[in-house]
């Protein structure tokens, strides 16, 4: 018994330090709340012989911070939305995508030995999807590839995508479903993105994409998407009477060229024919008169 006293005396001045150190604890330290409901970070004083400390809270995104309660008063926005509850906790209304992020209590209390104490706690805001914007073509041969395409960028956390054919879900493994062993398409719950790489007449029907994430989901419309056969029959006989066409035109042109329906006919000087003289007329040329003049004689 006497030994166990000199080891208590030692342990008291420790103990009392312990003692006199203010100390925070939480109830949850990552609280997780939808957009436009209310939320409270949990920041308590589990130990501190300072009757007043000064308690503030301080927001951290994005590698910035920003005081949320200073001086005993809210900041920013948060003046009209946010409250301090039971001392030290923060209550934050009406919540929105912009309010995730760590946020930190701190707490000093001068007459503790250890003056100053800290927590951070994590908050995440879910939004829930928007109406996701759907592609999907409206007509594709047999054969052919088909891409659909659905997204949307407005939920946290990122949504993921479903897509539907005549509002039966499509499964993303078609090996692992008999009822789409005969399709050969590839499905990516990430991107949204669904890719028939040949098509047949079975794909033909309405389809639609939802998006789900934690806040809960969205659907687009339905759109019809068609798969026809080729017609190769008739894009054989197509060709053949345009190149029947063409031949009758070329036949056209040659045989009016031999008769001579495209001929240019020409008057120059050079084919100019001089009148016949008339019987007793003669032309005579001389310097000064220019061309030419006649003399008649006249034959009695």
């Amino acid at each position: 018994m006497a030994l166990r006293r000199p080891a208590l005396l030692l342990l008291l001045p420790l103990l009392g330090c312990r003692l006199l150190a203010v100390e925070l604890t939480s109830s949850n330290t990552k609280p997780v709340v939808q957009e436009f409901q209310s939320v409270e970070l949990s920041c308590i004083i589990k130990s501190t012989v300072t009757p007043d400390p000064r308690i503030e809270w301080k927001k951290i995104r994005d590698g910035e911070t920003s005081y949320v309660f200073f001086d005993n008063k809210m900041q920013g926005d948060f003046a009209t939305r946010a409250e301090i509850l039971s001392r030290t906790s923060l209550v934050i209304k009406n919540t929105t995508r912009m309010d995730t992020a760590t946020y930190r209590c701190e707490v000093a209390a001068p007459s503790d030995t250890k003056t100053i104490d800290e927590i951070n706690i994590q908050l995440t805001v879910q939004v829930k999807p928007m109406t996701p914007r759907c592609t999907v073509p409206k007509a594709v041969p047999v054969g052919k590839t088909a891409s659909l395409h659905c997204h949307e960028n407005e939920g946290y956390p990122k949504s993921t995508y479903s897509w539907y054919r005549n509002s039966e879900p499509l499964s993303p493994d078609t090996k692992s479903n008999a009822k789409f062993q005969n399709s050969s398409y590839t499905l990516n719950p990430t991107t949204g993105t669904l890719v028939f790489h040949a098509v047949h007449k079975g794909d033909t029907g309405r389809y639609s994409c939802i998006a789900t994430n934690d806040a809960g989901f969205a659907k687009c419309e339905e759109q019809e998407m068609e798969v026809y056969d080729l017609n190769i029959g008739g894009i054989i006989g197509g060709v053949l009477v345009v190149i029947a066409v063409l031949v009758l035109i070329t036949l056209g042109i040659c045989c009016a060229y031999r008769r001579g329906y495209f001929a240019n006919s020409k008057e120059s000087g050079e084919s100019y024919k001089t009148p016949a003289k008339p019987d007793g007329v003669n032309y005579i040329r001389t310097d000064d008169e220019g061309d030419f003049r006649h003399k008649s004689s006249f034959v009695i």
